[in-house]
């Protein structure tokens, strides 16, 4: 094993956060392993950076499988696992909200991320030093109206990360979760079904942060030195004093 070659996992990495953490993870160094269902959104990423891009859906079990089996071959070892994959569904009241939406993000936001880091643990564990960032939210201590399930999600990644961090005590694997606030990606797109107009009333009149903020944030948490863990980072627009209270200028 060549302990200079630092190899980065990141899931989720087609759009959003997930490909920006790729992008800035690639500029300082580290070998991009990239997993996400948009095979055609991967390969263009690889374009440009050095990066080799896997097909992964979390919410399937073999794909993981696959994912992790390839990397061993191809690596043996990883150095960072950036659990990014995730998403909501609808903005419905609990009486209202059908059972697909709750499935779907319970799928994807825990189970998906319990299975790819039981999967890639063992390979976090061959090298020198590693690192597991979650990517949690402020819904991971918050809670709102037609949140149930996504809160319930984010509330669950809260509680894994800090339960890793008890597990993994004593080894050389730091966990941090990063929860952020509103940031303009696809999510909301996605939340809503495709329904442009509903998601980009979600940032009007305030200036959300970019997956490239995050981005830096996960860059700055892995790059410490290896005695540093930082625990949490919780990050949110100034506009954004709590998930239900935003500060918004009249266009």
């Amino acid at each position: 094993m060549s302990t200079s070659r630092r190899i980065a996992v990141v899931t989720g990495a087609s759009a959003g956060i997930g490909a920006a953490t790729a992008k800035r993870l690639a500029g300082e160094g580290f070998t991009i392993v990239a997993g996400a269902r948009r095979r055609d959104r991967l390969e263009e990423l690889a374009r440009h950076i050095d990066a080799v891009v896997l097909d992964l859906d979390v919410r399937e079990a073999d794909s993981i499988e696959a994912f992790a089996t390839e990397i061993q071959g191809r690596f043996g070892y990883i150095d960072v696992l950036v659990n990014n994959a995730g998403l909501a569904l609808g903005l419905s009241p609990v009486a209202e909200t059908p059972d697909e939406d709750w499935t779907g993000m319970l799928d994807t936001n825990v189970l998906g991320l319990l299975r790819v880091t039981r999967a890639l643990l063992p390979l976090l564990r061959k090298a020198p030093h590693a690192h597991i960032v979650n990517l949690g939210s402020i819904a991971g201590f918050e809670v709102y109206k037609g949140g149930a399930g996504y809160t319930a999600t984010k509330h669950a990644v809260r509680a894994i990360s800090r339960t890793l961090r008890l597990e993994l005590n004593g080894e050389p694997i730091r966990v941090t979760e990063v929860a952020p606030g509103m940031v303009e990606t696809e999510f909301s797109l996605v939340r809503f079904k495709g329904d442009e107009q509903t998601a980009a009333n979600v940032y009007k009149g305030v200036q959300p942060l970019t997956a490239e903020d995050i981005a830096d944030i996960i860059t700055f948490c892995v790059t410490r030195p290896p005695h540093v863990d930082i625990d949490e980072v919780v990050v949110r627009p100034i506009a954004q004093a709590a998930a239900h209270q935003v500060a918004r200028k009249e266009s």
